[in-house]
């Protein structure tokens, strides 16, 4: 049951928009919460910029996830950023529950941002038809999310053999 009804007319567009939306949620509550625990627990020599690049990633996460969850429930789908929906669904790697070098951490973040900027962009092609409006915000958060991985990417000077 919605109390929202849906702009989206045909039920195979509002079905991939759904799940494009939700799918972007997930990913983004997830990235947050993958990014805050990193950030908690990196040491290193750059500790501070890298700590201050964490809360970067973390407030862009959790901007666009509040946009994705408006989104959908403007267009009549119920938003689902539960814990044990993220837990289930989610497609990013654990990180550990200690302490992350400096490095490691920079590494872990080029991952995960990696992840879900692959999945991001399958959303925009999903989104193409269906929703053009939805595809724009997926493709405003896929752009912030690229310039995060690109920063990240150049934090990481030793994995390219400079």
């Amino acid at each position: 049951m919605s109390v929202v009804k849906s702009p989206l007319a045909d039920e195979g567009d509002r079905r991939v928009v759904a799940d494009a939306l939700q799918g972007a949620l997930v990913d983004l509550v997830d990235l947050s919460l993958v990014a805050k625990q990193v950030h908690w627990n990196v040491v290193g020599p750059r500790f501070r910029s890298v700590h201050l690049q964490l809360d970067e990633v973390v407030d862009t996460a959790r901007e666009h996830a509040d946009i994705m969850a408006e989104r959908a429930a403007a267009l009549g789908i119920s938003p689902d950023g539960r814990v044990e929906t993220v837990a289930k669904t989610s497609g990013l790697d654990t990180v550990k529950e200690t302490w992350i070098r400096d490095t490691d951490a920079v590494q872990t973040l080029v991952e995960a941002l990696g992840s879900v900027i692959t999945r991001m962009r399958e959303r925009v092609e999903a989104t193409d038809k269906p929703d053009p409006v939805t595809q724009d915000m997926i493709i405003a958060v896929t752009g912030e999310l690229e310039k995060h991985r690109w920063m990240f990417q150049a934090e990481d000077a030793e994995g390219l053999g400079a």
